[in-house]
């Protein structure tokens, strides 16, 4: 194929992908924005410390609603550590989030099948649960560890100014200009409790619309043409050919996904080209579970605030839970009868609309938007 020709074929696949999945991760940022303005921020801090089942699960399930991807997540999740929080729940709370937020979610119904769409969100809470109750277990914290006291509901967690905030400060997972992980790192304005609910539902918009798609979008925008990459150069079913199903493909994927820096948006409409190529569910899975919750920036920092040896309970859960789930899923659609060969199909029935390419061209220029404000 003709460089050219080549260059055009990427553009075209990527356009698709971005007119199938922009309407979806429009909707996905707008739930985060209500999301960050009406629900309450007390909860990411009450009944989360003690070593026990309970506030580990809670960490799981608290960690769903809240936009936050992965890198944006590491001072979140100091922060719960520093307010009381055990090292379980902190984890637990580290991993569930960017797995689950409302535009991974959104975005992985818009280009993967329902099945994966119900599978990914409860495997990753499961998968945080269970690596905070093993990290609890091999890495216990002091009797009488000190805590932060309990803070103001009306400051935002990530960037509470009693957190370290100097340039480089490995507790907060970037420097304060974002050159480690591509997230600001400077503090979030809270929305105050005290505003109306219009105040509060702009306030939140304009959370969601500028700070968390600019740590978001630009990710998702090069998963796009990642993909368009891949659908255009590899051959159809030239992953199945070559790596088979079971085992091979899921650990290919897992040795992939460990050392990516991919938030769990941008990695969808990869795993979406990649399936298209003949990748099964269940590596999709792995890849999909592994990526977004052991990238480099996120280990570093879980190393200098819990330990190697629960960085290595860390790891191994994630490893152990993935390929677990992937081998699930895998049975999972051969007892539904679904071909797992060919388990994502791109539908042809209905053209984009004139709906589509405005939801795309509103998406890149608030991602445009958004990037330049926050480097401003």
């Amino acid at each position: 194929m003709h460089p050219m020709e080549l260059v055009l074929a990427v553009l075209r696949e990527s356009l698709a992908v971005l007119l199938e999945s922009a309407p979806y991760a429009l909707a996905g940022f707008f739930v985060a924005g209500l999301v960050r303005a009406f629900v309450p921020e007390s909860l990411l801090r009450r009944h989360l410390g003690g070593q026990g089942f309970w506030p580990v699960l809670r960490a799981s399930l608290l960690g769903v609603p809240v936009p936050l991807c992965s890198c944006g997540v590491v001072p979140a999740a100091v922060g719960l550590r520093r307010a009381g929080a055990s090292k379980g729940a902190a984890t637990a709370f580290l991993i569930s989030t960017p797995e689950t937020g409302p535009d991974s979610i959104a975005v992985n119904y818009a280009l993967l099948d329902p099945v994966m769409t119900v599978v990914r969100p409860l495997a990753a809470i499961v998968m945080a649960t269970l690596t905070g109750l093993a990290v609890n277990r091999l890495s216990p914290d002091a009797p009488n560890l000190p805590v932060a006291p309990d803070r103001p509901l009306a400051r935002d967690m990530p960037g509470d100014s009693e957190m370290p905030n100097a340039a480089g400060d490995p507790a907060r997972g970037c420097d304060r200009e974002g050159r480690d992980c591509g997230c600001s790192g400077e503090s979030r304005a809270a929305v105050p409790a005290a505003l109306g609910p219009w105040p509060r539902f702009r306030r939140g918009m304009a959370e969601a619309f500028g700070e968390t798609l600019a740590d978001v979008g630009g990710w998702l925008l090069l998963g796009v043409l990642l993909s368009g990459a891949i659908i255009a150069v590899l051959p159809t079913d030239s992953l199945s050919s070559r790596l088979g199903s079971g085992l091979a493909p899921m650990a290919a994927m897992l040795l992939l996904s460990i050392p990516l820096n991919v938030c769990a948006t941008a990695s969808t409409p990869v795993v979406a080209a990649l399936a298209l190529k003949g990748l099964s569910p269940g590596a999709a899975l792995v890849f999909l579970l592994a990526g977004p919750a052991s990238n480099i920036a996120s280990l570093s920092v879980f190393v200098r605030l819990f330990g190697a040896r629960a960085a290595a309970a860390y790891l191994a859960c994630i490893a152990a839970c993935s390929l677990g789930f992937g081998f699930a899923v895998d049975a999972l659609y051969r007892a539904l009868g679904l071909d797992a060969a060919k388990w994502l199909t791109r539908s042809v029935a209905d053209e984009p609309g004139m709906f589509s390419y405005v939801c795309a061209a509103a998406l890149v220029a608030l991602v445009v938007r958004a990037r330049l404000a926050n480097r401003g």
